[in-house]
């Protein structure tokens, strides 16, 4: 299979002390962060073989974690602005905020090459109660069509398949499963 060259990575974030204290969802800008096999982004509270603070699960978190890596595209981004809303790279808490692809076209199981890392997507962000936490109305922007009849949802997430490290800058090339592909839905 030929691997497409069709993005690059324009900011990552991690979460920092402080956000994670305070259960916010912005995270913060930094130079680099590291993906560990199977568990997500080193020092993220979302890391780990297990789901954690999902709002649609209550009790023991005991669900393999489908939610390792978050990712957004600018061009996400600049959809929220035409809504109304200024969202700029870790608003949403995302890990990856890329640039030259929409994420929300790829299949399931569509494999980003990422920096030395590589990251299977699972599935669409579930827009949380937060957001409207931060911006009054973001949820109900996240789950409303755009212009085009794209949904705009609050990213992609996906599973840690090759740790490495993850820069701004990095091409970010794309494996497509074989065919018949499934669309991602809510995870």
């Amino acid at each position: 299979m030929e691997r497409t060259i069709a993005a690059t990575v324009a900011a990552v974030h991690r979460e920092s002390v402080d956000t994670a204290a305070r259960n916010q969802i912005k995270k913060s800008g930094v130079p680099a962060i590291r993906l560990l096999d199977g568990l997500g982004v080193e020092g993220d509270r979302h890391c780990g073989p297990s789901m954690k603070n999902h709002n649609r699960f209550r009790g023991p978190r005991l669900i393999s974690n489908v939610r390792q890596v978050h990712l957004i595209s600018l061009e996400l981004q600049a959809a929220y602005a035409q809504a109304g809303f200024t969202v700029r790279p870790g608003d949403l808490g995302e890990n990856i905020t890329t640039c030259g692809i929409d994420l929300l076209l790829l299949p399931t199981g569509a494999v980003l090459h990422i920096g030395e890392a590589a990251v299977q997507l699972t599935g669409f962000r579930t827009p949380c109660f937060k957001l409207d936490k931060w911006r009054d109305g973001l949820k109900a922007a996240c789950l409303e069509l755009g212009p085009n009849g794209e949904s705009r949802k609050p990213g992609v997430m996906g599973v840690v398949k090759a740790g490495g490290e993850v820069r701004p800058g990095d091409a970010i090339g794309i494996d497509l499963p074989p065919e018949p592909t499934a669309p991602l839905k809510a995870v």
